[in-house]
């Protein structure tokens, strides 16, 4: 595997063509679709001020996603890619990538630090034009990634409902677990569905409503951490995560009799782990991960002030109004993945 340092390594040459602009040197400006950019680390970042709680998220997942030996290891990637792909399907062999000619644009829209995508789509990275657009430092992260692999890639920081990007000009959009960390889900569906080109395709997923205890929890505990710094939330945040391996390793499961429809709690046979899991707070649990991984994904959960929840009927209504003809519609208790084609 190629390594190479990510801050020699500047954008590509497509970019600058894409974007209709020449790029600023290091430390200049530039305006770019009615915003100000400045070329920091070899990659364009806004200069425009955001919500606070746009501003708080970015600070969440900006700090999370530096903490690279919370989610690198091998079980890790394996879990990623195989979520992944029970939800997507094999997208990088998808018959479709023909349709968008020899070197497709590829927008991961909240990239982070591209953990998802060079899972999914490291088959086709070499013949794509990769963008990643994230509005935390999570960027630097992803450059480094990238670099290390010896994969060209471009990355803007900025906010991805006012992408500076040319509208009906994206071929693949892949915003995989962001939009609902946006101030509105459904305003950035809408806004990201602008950028494709007809018959592009826009694959996502977002966080689903879940039942009336688990949605008090969590907000109980997010509203409980916005006051911290992200250290200091990701510290707060150790003991649940403790909570969830001690329940995993009782490896015990119990009968529910029958439905408890005022709590949303199917009958059937479950784990202690997952009955507290789905249905009173996140404690996620996996026995190949160790705390600190465990404990990346309880963060990922709760520090974001942006964490909104949807139904599987709102996601649907809103991708008919986006102009977008569903493919692929897995619902699952954690949440709503789609693959849509802009007509």
């Amino acid at each position: 595997m190629a390594s190479r340092d990510a801050s020699c390594v500047g954008s590509p040459p497509w970019l600058a063509e894409y974007l209709g602009i020449e790029l600023p040197a290091e430390g200049a400006s530039v305006a770019l679709a009615g915003q100000r950019f400045v070329m920091q680390r070899g990659i364009l970042r806004a200069e425009r001020l955001m919500s606070d709680a746009q501003a708080q998220t970015a600070e969440a997942f900006g700090f999370k996603w530096h903490q690279r030996e919370s989610f690198e290891s091998e079980a890790s990637i394996r879990r990623v890619l195989a979520w992944l792909r029970e939800r997507y399907g094999d997208v990088a062999d998808a018959h479709w990538w023909s349709d968008y000619g020899p070197s497709p644009l590829l927008l991961d829209a909240g990239s982070g630090a591209a953990m998802s995508a060079l899972a999914l789509f490291s088959p086709v990275l070499d013949r794509v034009r990769y963008l990643g657009i994230d509005v935390s430092a999570a960027v630097d992260v992803a450059a480094r990634r990238f670099a290390e692999r010896g994969l060209s890639a471009a990355f803007v920081q900025a906010d991805i409902v006012e992408a500076p990007l040319p509208r009906g000009s994206v071929d693949v959009i892949f915003s995989e677990g962001v939009l609902h960390h946006t101030d509105s889900t459904e305003l950035a569906l809408l806004e990201l569905a602008k950028l494709l080109r007809p018959g592009g395709r826009l694959l996502f997923y977002v966080y689903r409503r879940k039942g009336p205890i688990r949605e008090f929890t969590d907000d109980h505990i997010r509203a409980r951490l916005q006051d911290m710094e992200p250290a200091e939330a990701w510290a707060a945040l150790r003991p649940l995560t403790k909570l969830g391996q001690a329940l995993g390793a009782l490896d015990a499961e119990i009968d529910i009799p029958e439905d408890i429809s005022l709590l949303g709690i199917p009958a059937g046979r479950t784990s202690v782990q997952r009955l507290v899991y789905w249905h009173v707070v996140k404690t996620y649990y996996d026995a190949e991960l160790d705390l600190e991984e465990l404990n990346h994904i309880n963060y990922d959960w709760f520090a974001p002030a942006n964490a909104h929840r949807q139904s599987p009927e709102q996601v649907r209504e809103w991708c008919a109004r986006a102009g977008l003809e569903i493919e692929r519609d897995e619902v699952q208790e954690a949440g709503i993945t789609i693959i849509a084609r802009k007509r």
